[in-house]
């Protein structure tokens, strides 16, 4: 029975994902503000790849 679950689950087109509560806790909590300066620093510089650009 067991196999059988795990056969289903592998021939499935939709991803299953479980996610933790206990994550919400860092919802809208910046956990490294200087790396985020930093790169929100150098795309204030550069700009984004063209690629994403296209995509907006």
């Amino acid at each position: 029975m067991k196999n059988k679950k795990i056969e289903e689950l592998n021939s499935s087109k939709i991803p299953i994902i479980v996610f933790d509560k206990n994550l919400e806790q860092f919802r809208d909590v910046v956990l490294f503000p200087e790396k985020l300066a930093k790169a929100n620093e150098i795309l204030n510089r550069v700009g984004l790849p063209k690629v994403l650009q296209d995509r907006k």
